[in-house]
C-alpha cells in the first residue's frame, strides 16, 4: 500500500514496512519511530545501522541473535523499542520483516 512517510511517498506492506529499502532515509525512519511512540536517540541509531549491515550481509535477525551480538543486551533491547523490539526496531530500520517475528 502506499503511504506518505515523513513527506516522502513510500509503499509499504500490510505490517508497515518499507517494500523498497532504496525508499529508506534516516527521516523516514524517525517518522515511523514517532509513529510508534519512540524518540530516535544515538543509541537508537546505532542499533538502527547494526540492524542494517546484518540484513546487507544477509545473516538472519533474531532476539537471540542480537542477544550474542555484543551490540546491546535483551534488557537495552527491550527499552529501545519497548514491546515488540525486533519488529519495531526493523520497521523503523527499513528492512524486511524477520523471518522470526510473527
Amino acid at each position: 500500500m502506499e503511504a506518505v512517510v515523513a513527506g516522502n511517498k513510500v509503499n509499504l506492506t500490510e505490517d508497515g514496512y518499507l517494500v523498497d529499502f532504496s525508499q529508506w532515509t534516516k527521516e523516514i525512519g524517525t517518522d515511523l519511530a514517532k509513529q510508534e511512540g519512540i524518540e530516535m536517540t544515538d543509541r537508537h541509531w546505532e542499533v538502527i545501522k547494526w540492524i542494517q549491515e546484518q540484513v546487507k550481509a544477509d545473516n538472519a535477525l533474531s532476539v537471540r541473535g542480537i542477544k550474542k551480538s555484543g551490540v546491546l543486551d535483551i534488557k537495552e533491547f527491550y527499552a529501545l523499542f519497548p514491546g515488540g523490539p525486533l519488529k519495531l526496531s526493523t520497521r523503523i530500520a527499513g528492512v524486511p520483516k524477520p523471518k522470526s517475528c510473527i
